[in-house]
């Protein structure tokens, strides 16, 4: 059966709007494919490329595994629905995507997760420890916010903004990490890098006492860790390298 209209672009969608929502959809589905979803919870958010300050976001309901380019939901920094949909957002999820969206000139892509090793990281006293490779290339790029409970509150997105501070990566203390990126690519590998950062650290405290990686080794890993440098794609070829890989389960994303 032919795949061609997977690729067709719906008239209403601008070109660079399409390939935004072909390429979220994919993102969905890589976490998906990854298992780093959680039922029909938590959010990857990215700007709409344009002048207007829009925003694409999973319909509230659906298995990321469901997530497609069309049924992805446009907001505004607020959460309002910019065009009809027969899903509902999940307020819960964009009250902190919308303000950082608003407040970080740079933050075009939001990721949040609850995989098991994040969230236990993130609910251990001190946190994330620098005593591994992965951890090595996140020093000095994370901040840490203080649980207030579920967040559907406006005023804790801007507390989460003030926390954060000029950091992409914080770490919402009992409940999971937050990725901020130029662009999705660069917000994939963060999370990539936090995630197993995270798996590392709780099989190493399972073992005994982590080995402390010296200051000066930490910020050589910073500078050296090509992976998110723009100069090197940013992530982009680790993303391209996961949807060829999605595309071989199954490319319905692209619809």
């Amino acid at each position: 059966m032919s795949t061609a209209h997977y690729f067709n672009r719906p008239l209403k969608y601008s070109e660079l709007e399409w390939q935004a929502r072909v390429k979220l959809a994919a993102c969905y589905r890589i976490f998906d494919y990854l298992g780093w979803s959680e039922s029909i919870y938590n959010h990857i958010s990215l700007r709409v490329p344009g002048p207007d300050a829009h925003f694409l976001i999973n319909p509230f309901g659906l298995h990321y595994s469901e997530v497609r380019a069309s049924n992805l939901i446009k907001v505004d920094v607020n959460g309002a629905l910019v065009e009809a949909s027969d899903w509902p957002i999940n307020p819960a999820g964009f009250t902190f995507h919308g303000a950082i969206h608003q407040h970080v000139p740079t933050g075009h892509c939001v990721m949040h997760m609850h995989t098991t090793p994040t969230l236990a990281v993130c609910s251990l006293e001190g946190g994330l420890s620098y005593s591994n490779f992965y951890a090595a290339m996140l020093h000095g790029r994370v901040a840490y916010h203080e649980f207030e409970g579920i967040t559907v509150h406006a005023d804790e997105g801007l507390r989460i903004v003030q926390s954060a501070g000029d950091k992409p990566i914080l770490l919402l203390k009992n409940h999971g990490p937050v990725v901020i990126g130029h662009t999705l690519a660069e917000a994939f590998s963060l999370m990539w890098l936090v995630q197993r950062a995270c798996e590392v650290q709780l099989a190493t405290m399972s073992m005994g006492i982590p080995i402390n990686i010296p200051q000066p080794v930490l910020e050589s890993c910073v500078r050296e860790n090509l992976s998110i440098d723009p100069k090197y794609g940013a992530g982009e070829d680790v993303f391209a390298a996961m949807t060829r890989l999605i595309d071989r389960v199954d490319i319905s994303y692209r619809y």
